[in-house]
């Protein structure tokens, strides 16, 4: 019986993206995108939205404003094609992300979140 594995490291992915259509990547793969993202109390990201992925976003452990609500421990939260969130790490949390499809260059920062309708 083989006892031989191979070990990565986490902070050797950029952003925690570990499955995908970039590199470094464990498996690269168009059909999906999967990160484990670690942060800080007070880490956010600004408002954003995907034009192509609906994204999963998995609240491993910790708790998370995002758009004005709570979200904590267990929660997971689907974000649809075209919706705009922003995220900020109320306490040190863990997350996974879930993006399907994987498409390069389909993350857009909201210029002006007044002007975004939920359904654009």
């Amino acid at each position: 019986m083989s006892t031989n594995v191979t070990k990565h490291r986490l902070r050797d992915f950029v952003g925690g993206w570990l499955v995908g259509h970039f590199q470094p990547a464990l498996i690269a793969n168009n059909d999906v995108e999967v990160a484990v993202k670690l942060y800080r109390a007070g880490d956010h990201e600004k408002s954003h939205y995907h034009a192509v992925a609906t994204e999963f976003t998995v609240i491993a452990s910790g708790r998370v404003r995002m758009n004005d609500r709570e979200y904590v421990s267990g929660d997971i939260i689907q974000i649809d094609p075209g919706q705009s969130t922003d995220f900020e790490a109320l306490e040190a949390t863990t997350t996974v992300v879930i993006k399907t499809p994987s498409v390069p260059d389909d993350k857009f920062i909201d210029a002006d979140d007044s002007r975004r309708s939920p359904d654009a």
